[in-house]
This record gives structure tokens, sequence and C-alpha cells, in this order.
């Protein structure tokens, strides 16, 4: 039965438990994914750099920090160790207000579009990740919604303050692959908490290996060939 998470494959294998662990916590690759969605939806229209960054660290502030840390929070099945609830909260309410502090700044720039995106995702941050309403929203389609779908409708509406019909294709494309994501985890966590077969488990952690990273790669190839 799996104890703490820190055997993940996502938690480096060097340095303190403690560092070990904060880098953990921000399950960088499946963050690198939903980052990877936002930077897709600001390709589906004529981009800026300045903009796909700054959506990009919006993402990483509130889904690839702050989720992380009120998933923490709100699932006794995800110990961390070190981090405390008190700490998880502080943590994740200074990196939602970065994410807000740049929504807003774009937002009543020239992309309110970015305003209901923003309440719909915020909603789901806490209704999902500290499964409030008993649990009602902590599904997998909130997940593909959350984690797929919007993130790719954030990065076109930060370039263009609009969603066109290839910004929708992408974002099916997205929410497949997230769904692909969390079904996979799930049945990963299961197995690593009731199956001492390890072949089933590595199968499973290569699915995620492959589909996590394996968008990451492929949006880097993508704006290295775009700059070319």
């Amino acid at each position: 039965m799996q104890k703490d998470r820190t055997s993940e494959w996502f938690v480096p294998k060097f340095g303190s438990r403690n560092f070990r662990i904060s880098v953990g916590i921000l399950f960088l690759p499946y963050t690198g994914m939903v980052v990877s969605f936002a930077a897709w939806g600001s390709f589906t229209a004529d981009f800026s750099t300045d903009r796909l960054v700054a959506i990009g660290v919006l993402y990483f502030l509130a889904l690839g920090v702050t989720a992380h840390c009120l998933d923490s929070i709100g699932s006794k099945t995800k110990p961390w160790g070190f981090l405390s609830k008190r700490k998880l909260m502080a943590i994740s309410l200074l990196s939602l207000g970065g994410a807000f502090a740049i929504g807003l700044h774009y937002a009543f720039l020239d992309s309110p579009l970015l305003i209901p995106i923003g309440i719909l995702e915020s909603f789901f941050l806490f209704a999902y990740n500290l499964e409030l309403f008993k649990g009602r929203f902590h599904n997998n389609l909130t997940f593909v919604v959350s984690w797929g779908v919007l993130p790719v409708f954030a990065g076109s509406a930060i370039q263009s303050n609009s969603i066109s019909f290839e910004t929708i294709m992408v974002a099916g494309i997205a929410g497949a692959l997230s769904y692909l994501l969390i079904t996979t985890s799930r049945k990963y966590k299961e197995l690593k908490r009731q199956s001492s077969d390890y072949s089933k488990i590595r199968r499973k952690e290569i699915t995620l290996q492959f589909t996590s990273i394996g968008v990451i790669v492929i949006t880097v190839c993508y704006l290295i060939v775009r700059h070319l």
C-alpha cells in the first residue's frame, strides 16, 4: 500500500526529502501539459510572445501550484510530509493572487473574454481540488474541462479575445488527452494502493509519462519550428 507519493516518477530522486516533496507536489509533467494546452490556444491566433509567456505563467501559478496545493488539502490520500495545511493554503493564495493579477491585467487591457474563463476556472479550482459540494465536481468531466478545454480557450482569448473554430478543434484534442491522463492516473493510483503487480503499474506509468511529456515536447518543437 502506498504510504506517500515521494516514490512517484515525477518526484526528483536527488536532494533532501523536503526539496523532493516541494518539487513533487507541483506534478511538473502534468503542469507542463496544461501550460502546453494554453500555448496551443495561443497558436490558433496570431500570437505575441509576451502574451504566450503570460498565459503560461498564469496557468503554472493557478493550476500547477494552487490546484495541486489545494488538492493536498482536500484529500487525505495524498500526504506530502512537512507541508502543513496552513503552508499549503498560504502558498495557494499567493500563487492564485499572482495568476489573478496577470489575468486581470490582460482582461482589462483588451481581452475581456478572459473574465468568464477565469470565473469558470476559479470555480473548478476550488470545487474539484477541495472536493466541495460533497465531491460532486471531483470527476473526470470537470478535470477535462478545467485542465484541457479551458486552458486552450484562455490561450486564444489572451491573444485575440476570441475563440475560433480552430480553437474549438484544438480544445477537443486537449480534452481527449486530459481524459486519457485522468483515467489512467486514477487506475495507476488504485493499482499502487492495492496491487503488487509491478508490470501493470509500470504500464500505466509509461502511459502517463508518454502523454504528459509527449505533449510538452510537441509544444516546444512546434514553437521552435514556427520561429525558425
